[in-house]
């Protein structure tokens, strides 16, 4: 996974576990895109203060993925999601021998893509 998205899905799970200074830092690095130099003249600090921050909290938020495993389980159940999805998608009316049946289908149908796009 491209490691912008990883570190953003890592702040969505683990973000409301980190100080106020660790999230602003990561927000305005990894949100508003600022650049180092930009995040220690907005938080009057050095640079390489704001560099040691971001590493830390990087390491801090992968220590929980790595104990509690959230952001994986959230991939993984997505991607079964999906695979059903998919499955779902290659029935076709003339599967179903009644009427009900079809509709329990599309009603199921429904449900998962309400899921999906909820995730």
């Amino acid at each position: 996974m491209e490691k912008i998205a990883q570190m953003a899905l890592l702040a969505d799970f683990y973000g409301p576990l980190l100080t106020g200074k660790q999230r602003n830092a990561w927000d305005m690095h990894f949100e508003q895109d600022l650049s180092l130099a930009e995040i220690a003249e907005v938080e009057k600090t050095s640079r390489q203060a704001v560099h040691d921050l971001l590493k830390r909290t990087e390491r801090i938020l992968l220590e929980y993925e790595e104990k509690l495993g959230l952001v994986q389980r959230f991939i993984s159940e997505r991607e079964k999601l999906l695979e059903i999805s998919g499955l779902l998608a290659e029935i076709n009316t003339d599967d179903f021998a009644k009427d009900s049946a079809l509709k329990r289908h599309q009603l199921i149908r429904a449900k998962l893509e309400e899921i999906l796009q909820e995730l």
